[in-house]
């Protein structure tokens, strides 16, 4: 019997002492995308299991092995949305948003789940962040949306990442190959597992995303996609190629990219790291020109990628890139009393609607637990309330670096803290800095949100 205070298999908490690496994270993939001019679409967490059936592809892994399906109480069969693409494009539809000005830019942070084996960077609940481009047929929307991609990497300080593009065709070219591969496969299927069996007569590409090490190896050998492109396909990717050439990122040409889910057309593309486990790709997508067409609306041009989120953590923390830390408390209050606690806590309201990081005791200690707890958050200040505070008006206000003491008026207390904190950061930084070094500094712009760790 499981136990109930045990996580479910293949899903994970983040605590409160990482929650924030993850919401920093969060917060520039969303302004990154917003500089491309993307706005967040949300969409529910479960579909009809025939919208993921016809656009990831009934021949898939996904599609086969790992959805989450299940009949509702209307006795429909509802998944739980496995990728978030097909989410994006069934709004994308049934909202007309092909009537708005194109291209529609969106993007997504959202939880997604897979039934798989679970082991580093792979959970069977996870997370995403993914963008969608509508109404954009050429090259260049191809190499902005991998260069959105490349500037949050770079953003976050990430290194060692290989960009790896190819081309898999649209639906003309794609037929042929898929016969050459057909004729490949069949002369070796005896050696073939189940599943790939089960996909050579209907879409043989597959099998060279298969994960069996055995078909694997016989894929090796597989003619390549880029061999079968048509006039119209070669002239796309070669442009691309001169799109990122012109954008300075660098690349590599995979041919044996097919990406595992089946809307994918024309170009394909992963960025894929090392030293995170089996799981190297942390970003991949591509163009999925035909997806609005197989899903009931109008031909509509399309690309998009998704990022794992818990994958790009994993190389993050492997790296050991540094996110800037957790906001600290900026003014702790520690009352002496009943009457003390009261006036404590219209006090910390009065500094939080200021914006200021203000905490005071809940719990009923004495003032040297709540010294000790103070220092023991990181609070950056301290000031002790009690009967004789109140009556006189006045308080001590510790730094709790420096131990440096000064009185401060506690009426004023919300209006005045700011300005303590500035000129002690100044005098701070004035220590920490030559005379020259300090007469450099350009305190036009001081930002009190960063004095006290925000992250704004």
């Amino acid at each position: 019997m499981a136990l109930l205070t045990n996580a479910i298999k293949g899903t994970q908490d983040v605590l409160p002492q990482n929650s924030y690496k993850n919401r920093f994270v969060e917060a520039a993939l969303c302004e990154i995308a917003g500089n491309y001019g993307f706005r967040e679409i949300r969409t529910p967490v479960f579909e009809h299991t025939e919208l993921f059936n016809r656009s990831v592809g009934d021949t898939t892994d996904v599609v086969q092995k790992e959805m989450y399906t299940f009949l509702d109480k209307g006795e429909r069969s509802i998944t739980l949305r496995p990728e978030g693409t097909a989410g994006a494009v069934r709004a994308f539809l049934e909202h007309g948003l092909f009537n708005e000005d194109l291209p529609q830019k969106v993007f997504y942070l959202t939880s997604c789940y897979r039934y798989e084996k679970p082991q580093a960077g792979r959970l069977r609940e996870f997370h995403q962040f993914g963008v969608e481009c509508f109404g954009a047929e050429s090259a260049a929307a191809d190499a902005e949306v991998i260069s959105l991609a490349n500037e949050i990497f770079g953003f976050l300080g990430v290194e060692g990442l290989e960009l790896q593009i190819n081309s898999i065709g649209c639906p003309t070219c794609r037929a042929e190959y898929q016969k050459a591969l057909k004729a490949y496969f069949e002369a070796k299927k005896d050696d073939l597992c189940e599943t790939c069996l089960s996909r050579l007569d209907r879409n043989p590409m597959r099998i060279l995303d298969c994960k069996s090490p055995v078909c694997s190896k016989i894929a090796e050998g597989a003619p390549t996609v880029l061999d079968f492109l048509c006039d119209d396909c070669k002239e796309h990717f070669e442009k691309l190629q001169k799109y990122l050439d012109a954008m300075n990122i660098a690349y590599k040409i995979n041919p044996t990219i097919v990406r595992g889910l089946d809307y994918y057309t024309r170009t394909v593309f992963e960025f894929v790291a090392t030293g995170i486990g089996a799981q190297g790709t942390v970003c991949g997508g591509g163009r999925y020109d035909g997806l609005c067409e197989e899903l009931g609306g109008n031909h509509m041009p399309a690309l998009g990628f998704g990022l794992g989120l818990e994958r790009l953590m994993l190389v993050l923390e492997a790296q050991g890139i540094e996110l800037p830390e957790d906001q600290k408390c900026n003014l702790y209050v520690a009352p002496a009393g009943e009457a003390a606690s009261l006036y404590a806590a219209g006090l910390v309201t009065n500094l939080r609607q200021e914006g200021i990081f203000a905490l005071f005791d809940v719990s009923d200690r004495g003032i040297k637990a709540q010294m000790k707890y103070a220092n023991k958050i990181g609070a950056e200040f301290v000031v002790v309330v009690g009967d004789n505070e109140i009556e006189s008006g006045t308080a001590k206000l510790k730094n709790m670096e420096s131990g440096e003491e000064i009185d401060v008026k506690l009426d004023t207390l919300s209006e005045d803290f700011a300005d303590i904190a500035i000129r002690q950061s100044v005098a701070k930084l004035s220590d920490e800095l030559s005379t020259d070094e300090f007469k450099d500094v350009d305190m036009s712009g001081i930002d009190i949100n960063a004095l006290f760790g925000g992250k704004l």
